[in-house]
């Protein structure tokens, strides 16, 4: 995508999210190689056994429809069970950061806590509050940070998803692809 990525604080969940391009059918963790290589390049333990790739990515998904629909009850409810798998009470740092306590030491709780760290720390208030969000295409859902002065951006690529809901709607308009309205 054309974005620019996320600032530092936020781009583990951006890359986090990003793991699953969607319009193209790809997924990092969809295979243990792929995702290993992954986990790798991005200083995590690598997490490659079945199970732990469909944790890793039932959580991605979980992050990703929070970023969607974050006053949604049950996009909260979701975010919230899923913190509480991986993370016991927050605790602040000596250099004043927020940091969960593990809940379980195992690597997708691991992982996931980071992700979850960055977004409960720097995603949710402040001056980066609903910046990081997941694209309005239900079949893209990629995840950008929004830096538009009025933070009100809905595509990850005005170019791609938008210029689709454009065309989307103008059909619905004119009633189908080549149909026109006189006057």
């Amino acid at each position: 995508m054309r974005r620019k990525p996320a600032p530092a604080e936020l781009e583990p969940v951006e890359v986090f999210c990003n793991t699953a391009v969607h319009l193209h059918g790809e997924d990092e963790f969809a295979r243990p190689e792929t995702a290993g290589r992954w986990l790798r390049a991005h200083g995590y333990p690598e997490a490659v056994a079945p199970p732990e790739l469909e944790a890793l990515a039932e959580a991605r998904e979980t992050v990703r429809a929070f970023l969607v629909a974050r006053s949604s009850p049950e996009a909260l409810d979701a975010l919230n069970r899923l913190i509480r798998s991986v993370a016991g009470a927050p605790v602040v740092r000596p250099d004043g950061t927020l940091a969960l306590r593990p809940a379980t030491d195992e690597p997708v709780a691991r992982i996931v806590r980071t992700v979850l760290e960055a977004l409960l720390r720097d995603g949710l208030t402040g001056r980066h509050a609903a910046r990081l969000k997941a694209c309005a295409a239900p079949e893209c859902r990629w995840v950008f940070y929004d830096r538009a002065p009025s933070s009100n951006g809905l595509w990850c690529d005005m170019d791609v998803c938008g210029a689709r809901h454009k065309m989307r709607a103008y059909r619905a308009r004119t009633g189908g692809a080549g149909a026109h309205r006189d006057g």
